[in-house]
């Protein structure tokens, strides 16, 4: 099953079906208003709509307006972002100037929630020299998760998987890392691919936990990266068992894996700007890639071995707030 959200002038949207090919869509309609809404009571949701389900595989539907369509969860009670790639975190010590982080748990933050851009939008930012960047990374969505769950039990609690963008102001991070707070000037809200899906709508791009598929990242239109969510450290299944040693996780809290990253990032590139200048002052001791402009654009789809794209595109440009 995949699903969207398209704007309806409520501040969560409504909640559509969508086919296959991403081409039509069936609206939820009394089943669930909302994703936010549906998250509360998966099972019974995925139930009532199979009849949906069915009627799109058949070729029914209605033509899917993608100008319309917002973040799957356009707001969310919660958002806990992880760091579950080690290449970056390597590479971002050394741009950051920092010490090795002497643990065997998984990093984790929690940003903003409140509002996640929709896959078209225009991003607005104060100042160029805050240091726009982009982070390409997968995320899931649960449903209500109880404390202490193992990371087995959390497996069954994954009921969708995103795709994200996790934009970064990496002229203010360091200050706000200084503190020992979290972050919150240097992590606006993020914007997501317009479809979630099911895990077994990946099929073999679901495996061990993690998203094991390709993430194309293109830069006003040039190739910047094409990396694999494979190589996760931690699984999401382990992600979602950390945040809940000690508190519930209500349903529709949104995991994210952090950038995506790859060892061999000669060949795959990056996800990130400052993934690229952490590897340039590594080659040749300073940085030559400068961040995001106002105009620039930035594009990211992940692909499977087959060539569908689970999640539609993330096609972004940067303006002035």
């Amino acid at each position: 099953m995949r699903v969207a959200t398209r704007a309806n002038g409520t501040p969560d949207g409504e909640l559509v079906l969508v086919s296959s090919d991403g081409k039509r869509c069936i609206s939820a309609g009394d089943a669930a208003p909302n994703l936010l809404s549906a998250m509360d009571n998966w099972d019974e949701f995925a139930t009532a709509l199979q009849g949906h389900c069915n009627r799109l595989a058949a070729g029914e539907g209605e033509e899917l307006d993608a100008a319309a369509l917002r973040s799957p969860l356009p707001r969310s009670w919660q958002w806990l972002d992880g760091s579950a790639f080690h290449n970056h975190g390597e590479l971002m010590q050394i741009a950051f100037h920092l010490p090795p982080i002497a643990t065997d748990r998984p990093l984790m933050y929690q940003g903003q929630s409140d509002r996640f851009y929709g896959p078209g939008d225009d991003i607005p930012f104060v100042s160029e020299a805050d240091g726009i960047d982009f982070e390409g990374e997968f995320g899931v969505i649960v449903d209500a998760v109880p404390m202490g769950v193992s990371p087995a039990e959390a497996e069954r609690h994954i009921r969708l998987i995103v795709q994200i963008n996790d934009w970064s102001l990496r002229a203010i991070a360091p200050i706000e890392m200084k503190t020992g707070f979290g972050w919150v000037q240097a992590k606006p809200p993020c914007s997501a691919a317009p479809f979630a899906a099911t895990p077994d709508e990946l099929g073999e791009g679901w495996r061990d936990g993690r998203v094991c598929l390709d993430l194309l990242v293109e830069w006003n239109g040039q190739r910047f990266g094409q990396v694999n969510g494979g190589e996760m450290a931690f699984s999401f299944p382990e992600l979602i068992a950390h945040a809940a040693r000690t508190r519930d996780l209500v349903a529709g809290t949104i995991i994210g894996s952090g950038t995506v990253s790859n060892r061999d990032y000669a060949v795959r590139g990056s996800a990130c700007i400052s993934e690229r200048r952490a590897i340039e002052i590594i080659a040749g001791g300073a940085p030559a890639t400068p961040f995001m402009a106002f105009g620039d654009r930035v594009r990211m789809v992940g692909r499977a071995d087959d060539g569908t794209e689970p999640f539609g595109a993330i096609a972004q440009r940067v303006v002035k707030a």
